[in-house]
């Protein structure tokens, strides 16, 4: 088949395979062959050439060769479309077709969009950037790297780091299944009538990753694909315009070159640019007056509600919050309820792996203070980290998901001004949970009776939150119309318009819907990293550290690789208590104590220090626990016979957020 390819894409599929070597890091894999070989022979003092066939042979028994068949062979796209990264094809009409015939490509019976990034340019803001001579292996130094996302159907992709440039090597391509198993759509292909009926944009995301780890959003765009439908070759050239975020949201951050094609090609005559155009301009029209009608609403709805009480005008009722691209929405439409599969198996487990993704705000240009800033999800999760209402609108999207009745708290903490929690609410609000989207606790809320006599003994609270304005989920908004709004006297009871004043359930369905103009709750992707191979790698950067600080202390460093293994239930069990949401585990604790003691000979003494950190990073982690003076004392112990020890424990959850444990202990002798 490659014979009866032209030139141009022929070299086009040698780059393609090149591309594929690299990634999979075969480059690296054939050099240590080659160095084994060699070795061999230095050893057995044979002077004699080591032919290809050999090389072959040595490369086949390691398993190189086969390796390099399995990653040239395209995957099914209805199962990696959520689990990879991205799919990487030359999608000319003749390969598709050779591929179908192998069984070994795309499903002939479904239609996808092919999208081929070629480039980016005009990245005037990373003009100035460091260029290094790569990104991985070859570099001797760390760089900057854009990561493209892309989210469309719910499918998921991220493109390999490039280089930060003004015009950054994005060349990826990302094929993207119209008809989805979970749009309930069926195994049947979609016609020209059909896709044109499909509104969902492609939804773009460039992210910047610092040197240090630090990522920050870059731009985004919504592309309009259906414009491929009125080409009659099937495929279209378009350059993609980014925008910023943010305060940034109306300045271009750069331009991506792009080439969109339909696989496979529609037989029947393509629609014209007028049809289009047409059916795009309904849809926005469609969008827009829905938007326009709900707002006119909205604002009637908050003259009533003013009217109530005048103390309403104080309390926090949010209805509406800018995203990232400074569009204002609903804030029910950040919430849909979301199904984990398989990736979470309780409402605890997502609470505490909503908590594991960073906590940060949005950033400001200035000293005017904080700006709000509400994440979609997509976006949320490219970051990995965002603030308290990314949090919550994530926690409550995956407590909805489990079949629970969830909202989302708008209010305030004792400490700390404005903030959002989840609330769910059992029996209709007979016993009623608060979850605290950022730590992972859970709080039981005992209601305050403020009428009762002094003589009746109230409940203790022991959550942080103050008072609560609103509360939202994908269906409906509550608005606090009790006399107090003091979280600590607040009822439930949401069938009590008295008490809760509710928005047309019609009203926020209408600008909620799954049809909306809004981006809808990125999925989930399943993790990538080994929790015991980065345990293990961060455990030695750290053992690394720990000695040179002590060599800059003039003290030796002498490791108990026991005392470090029976480290391991004490980790399990402080990461089994924040799984909890903060309940003390049933058991563990016992036998770690028991085997610390059995590992500490009388006349010694045992110091330990546990810290959970949100990330990898050895040296920022070592950092972190220098500061802190009883980890100081330990890693700057001074007695005889001392033994020092460190254990590491990543647990890792979707989207590769990790807790990461680490405990420092020592024991000595003391000498008076």
């Amino acid at each position: 088949m490659a014979s009866a390819l032209p030139p141009e894409k022929l070299a086009e599929l040698k780059q393609i395979i090149h591309n594929q070597l690299v990634q999979a890091n075969i480059q690296t894999q054939i050099k240590d062959v080659l160095a084994g070989s060699f070795n061999q022979q230095r050893a057995g003092h044979d002077r004699t050439e080591i032919s290809e066939g050999d090389i072959m042979e040595d490369l086949k028994r390691k398993g190189v060769v086969e390796e390099i068949l399995q990653r040239l062979r395209y995957e099914s796209p209805i199962i990696a479309a959520r689990t990879k990264p991205s799919i990487h094809k030359n999608l000319d009409e003749e390969l598709i077709q050779a591929e179908l015939k192998n069984k070994v490509a795309v499903d002939p019976t479904r239609r996808y969009i092919f999208i081929q990034i070629l480039g980016g340019k005009a990245f005037i803001d990373h003009l100035n950037a460091p260029k290094y001579p790569g990104v991985s292996g070859d570099s001797t130094r760390p760089c900057a790297t854009f990561t493209l996302h892309l989210l469309f159907r719910g499918q998921r992709f991220r493109s390999r780091p490039v280089q930060v440039a003004c015009e950054p090597d994005l060349s990826e391509g990302f094929l993207l299944e119209l008809h989805t198993h979970f749009a309930g759509e069926g195994g049947r292909m979609a016609d020209t009538e059909t896709m044109l009926s499909i509104c969902d944009p492609i939804h773009l995301i460039l992210t910047r990753t610092d040197p240090d780890g630090t990522i920050s959003l870059v731009g985004t765009d919504s592309l309009e694909w259906r414009k491929v439908l009125s080409t009659p070759q099937g495929s279209h050239k378009v350059s993609i315009e980014l925008m910023g975020v943010g305060a940034e949201s109306k300045i271009p951050a750069g331009i991506l070159e792009a080439k969109l094609e339909v696989v496979p090609r529609e037989n029947r005559v393509s629609l014209t640019k007028e049809v289009v155009d047409v059916q795009c301009q309904l849809e926005r029209r469609r969008s827009a007056e829905k938007e326009r009608l709900f707002l006119v609403y909205a604002k009637q709805w908050w003259r009533e509600y003013l009217q109530i009480r005048e103390e309403h005008q104080t309390r926090t009722v949010k209805i509406f919050a800018q995203d990232e691209t400074g569009l204002n929405r609903p804030v029910c439409s950040f919430v849909k309820p979301l199904r984990a599969g398989r990736l979470l198996h309780t409402p605890r487990q997502a609470a505490r792996f909503v908590s594991t993704l960073g906590y940060e705000r949005a950033p400001t240009v200035g000293s005017g203070g904080n700006v709000e800033q509400w994440r979609s999800s997509h976006a949320f999760f490219a970051l990995g980290k965002g603030d308290h209402e990314d949090h919550s609108n994530l926690l409550c999207s995956l407590l909805l998901g489990f079949g629970l009745d969830a909202y989302v708290c708008v209010g305030s903490k004792n400490r700390g001004g404005a903030y959002t929690w989840v609330v769910t609410r059992y029996s209709e609000g007979a016993t009623v949970i608060f979850w605290d989207a950022v730590t992972g606790h859970r709080y039981i809320h005992r209601m305050v009776a403020p009428d009762d006599p002094p003589a009746v003994k109230q409940p203790v609270t022991n959550h942080p939150y103050k008072s609560i304005g609103c509360i939202y989920n994908h269906e409906a908004f509550y608005a606090n119309s009790q006399p107090s709004d003091i979280v600590e006297t607040c009822n439930f009871n949401l069938a009590n318009s008295s008490q809760w004043k509710p928005m047309s359930f019609e009203a926020v369905k209408s600008v909620c819907a799954q049809s909306s103009s809004f981006p809808p709750v990125a999925p989930l992707l399943s993790p990538t990293l080994d929790p015991a191979l980065v345990s293990s790698q961060m455990e030695t950067e750290l053992r690394m550290l720990v000695a040179e600080h002590r060599l800059d202390l003039e003290l030796s460093t002498c490791w108990d690789d026991h005392l470090c293994y029976i480290l391991s239930p004490a980790l399990a069990a402080y990461e089994s208590e924040r799984a909890s949401g903060g309940e003390p585990p049933a058991s563990g604790n016992e036998e770690f104590q028991e085997a610390v003691r059995r590992a500490v000979p009388d006349g010694h003494t045992f110091k330990g220090f546990p810290i959970q950190f949100l990330h990898r990073n050895a040296r920022r982690a070592f950092a972190t626990c220098l500061k802190n003076q009883v980890c100081s004392e330990i890693l700057g112990c001074r007695g005889d016979s001392v033994r020092l020890a460190v254990r590491v424990q990543v647990f890792v959850f979707p989207e590769d957020a990790v807790a990461t444990w680490v405990m420092f202990a020592c024991k000595y002798k003391s000498v008076l």
